[in-house]
């Protein structure tokens, strides 16, 4: 059976434990997009670690974990990020990597930096990880795809002419220095090296598996959102972050996609730029939440950056879930909200004075306005509670009414950040 995990908002969600947690009961998992610009969190009995590029099923010495087609692989920092686990205690994972991946080049980073240095003011936000650039460089044919790497005379010829190009823009447009093409062959040589104990063809193995009755899990990054065709654009991801997508970037059948878990926070968060509309603006309200966010606070587990904060939005949301085709949703750190003693959830956005309750393109929600169903808040620790009918009643009351407005059965409710703070419903 194949699963996804994916998020419904903007990223952020607490998809990292989720993924965790199921991973258990697991026999694969895959990533299918995004590159390390993002992370997943993690906290179990190794300690906490932040994930950027290797699936969240490292954990598991029983789990295959896959690096797909869809991912926009960084070697250097896919080999760090497996070495840090190691150091961590935990033993070294099977991880297979698509031999059709391809590769964040040192000259994506460079670029995503000096666009962004170019914009100023309009920049997007990015994490200056390449991934722009690099998606960019797929879709115009002229990235590298892992299998490139062991052809060495093709490469020699292709790295040459793309630096025609590349060198060009640099000089001209970013006034920096070109780009020397044999260190940069030297450069994929050792990432050759790095990556070939990992590289298979991951699409037939998937299929065998598959037949095998294997259990899947599809791991997105970000959410609904940040996707390029149905989030918030321009202020996207450069991939596609919907469950939909993991086929492709598994290289899967559509149609084995079973169940999509998808995970829905208790509140709102964002990391960047984008709209916002349950933004909290008092920045002394926005702070008390980002505090108390799950472990060690609402900062981005790649940037570090301090992350937008606002109330449960459920027009968003719905529009998120329905987007991801969502059948059963996780909802995440309802624990951070035990210290309000008033909650609001965004029920609708007034826009030219009518309220709407579907999620509209940006350039109308730019003008929309949060419009606010307040509830009454628990105000206790709920962090320990295993059954949902020892939540508060307050407390239950709030799940209950974002499960009727999202309109998808809320099967898990997460009240801490360890593998075990689950309840199930």
């Amino acid at each position: 059976m194949v699963r996804a995990v994916v998020g419904a908002n903007w990223g952020d969600e607490g998809k990292g434990k989720i993924t965790d947690m199921l991973a258990e009961k697991s026999d694969i998992i895959i990533r299918f997009q995004g590159g390390s610009n993002a992370g997943h969190t993690i906290i179990n009995h190794y300690g906490r670690f932040a994930l950027h590029l290797l699936p969240s099923g490292v954990f598991y010495d029983h789990t295959t974990c896959i690096i797909g087609n869809g991912v926009a692989l960084d070697v250097q920092k896919f080999i760090d990020e497996l070495n840090e686990v190691i150091a961590g205690g935990v033993p070294k994972p099977r991880i297979l990597v698509s031999d059709r991946a391809q590769i964040i080049m040192p000259y994506h980073v460079m670029f995503d930096a000096y666009e962004e240095e170019r914009l100023g003011k309009k920049s997007f936000g990015s994490t200056k990880s390449g991934i722009a650039p690099f998606y960019s460089d797929k879709y115009a044919k002229i990235g590298f795809q892992v299998q490139e790497l062991f052809d060495e005379e093709a490469l020699r010829e292709k790295v040459y002419r793309v630096l025609e190009a590349k060198n060009i823009l640099l000089e001209h447009m970013y006034h920096k220095a070109p780009i020397d093409p044999e260190e940069l062959l030297k450069t994929l040589a050792s990432y050759r090296d790095a990556i070939a104990p990992y590289v298979c063809d991951t699409s037939a193995y998937l299929y065998n598996a598959i037949k095998e009755g294997k259990n899947i899990l599809l791991e997105g990054q970000l959410g609904s959102l940040k996707d390029p065709d149905h989030g918030i654009y321009p202020m996207v991801t450069s991939s596609s972050t919907l469950a939909a997508y993991g086929a492709i970037g598994a290289g899967i059948p559509p149609y084995e996609i079973k169940d999509i878990i998808t995970v829905v926070k208790a509140y709102s968060s964002a990391v960047g730029a984008g709209e916002f509309v349950s933004e909290i603006h008092d920045e002394e309200e926005a702070a008390k939440m980002r505090n108390h966010g799950g472990d060690k606070g609402e900062y981005g587990a790649t940037t570090g950056r301090p992350r937008r904060m606002g109330w449960f939005d459920a027009v968003a949301t719905r529009y998120g879930c329905r987007i991801q085709g969502a059948t059963q949703v996780a909802l995440t750190v309802l624990d951070a909200l035990g210290c309000w003693d008033e909650l609001k959830i965004c029920v609708g956005y007034e826009l030219d004075g009518e309220v709407i309750k579907d999620f509209p393109v940006t350039t109308k929600l730019a003008k929309c306005k949060p419009v606010y169903k307040t509830f009454k808040g628990w105000n206790c620790d709920i962090g320990g509670i295993r059954e949902y009918d020892k939540l508060p009643k307050e407390c239950r009351d709030y799940v209950e009414f974002i499960e009727k407005e999202i309109g998808v059965p809320v099967t898990m409710v997460s009240n801490g950040p360890n593998r075990e703070d689950i309840i199930y419903r």
